[in-house]
């Protein structure tokens, strides 16, 4: 088992890490909303993750209880659409944004709600979660279900974890990516390696 699960935090957290739209939009409203409105934001986004897990549990689970054939092609179309991330990210100019505009007011509620229907309604979560878990099942002929929760909560996990402290160093680290901004273009290969990375272990 933590064979797999380390593993797998390992690329969840560089996955956290990247430049996504989940943690620029808590670096935004931590920025112009304070350090609360950041956590609310994340508590948000992390709690969609839920929804996405179950999913692609109980889809997934009825798939490699019917056959194993089918899991192998779920597999290896994974890995094929991380490949195709990477290649989306290489195609990118690597720069970062931090548009502060359009933002909700520093209402907890508000934020918590927004960040959870932002989540729940990007279907290329479910895909990436489609994608990314199947790999990394420790006993695939067990009981598959409570294998995709104890992933998605570690995912989750983690992710607040993240989003959390980005949200506390949100000043520090804006500033940091205003002086550098060739520090996008990094993060634009790291996010690359990473695809690649993890599209190669699901397949091994």
């Amino acid at each position: 088992m933590l064979a797999h699960i380390i593993p797998f935090l390992t690329a969840s957290i560089l996955l956290t890490l990247s430049p996504g739209p989940d943690i620029i939009y808590v670096l935004v409203q931590s920025m112009t909303n304070g350090k609360k409105a950041g956590i609310m934001t994340a508590l948000g986004l992390v709690s969609g993750i839920l929804v996405h897990t179950s999913l692609v549990a109980f889809g997934v689970s009825a798939i490699i209880k019917e056959s194993e054939t089918l899991f192998w092609i779920i597999k290896i179309f994974g890995a094929c659409y991380l490949f195709y991330l990477a290649f989306k990210v290489y195609g990118s100019d690597g720069g970062i944004s931090l548009d502060a505009s359009n933002n909700l007011p520093n209402k907890s509620r508000a934020l918590l709600k927004q960040g959870f229907i932002m989540n729940v309604l990007n279907p290329k979560v479910t895909i990436f979660f489609l994608a990314f878990f199947p790999g990394f099942l420790w006993e695939p002929e067990g009981d598959t279900v409570m294998q995709f929760y104890i992933l998605g909560f570690l995912f989750m996990l983690q992710a607040l974890l993240i989003f959390g402290l980005m949200a506390l160093i949100s000043g520090k680290i804006s500033k940091y990516l205003l002086q550098h901004p060739k520090s996008g273009v990094v993060l634009k290969w790291v996010q690359i390696v990473v695809f690649i990375g993890i599209g190669i272990l699901i397949l091994l």
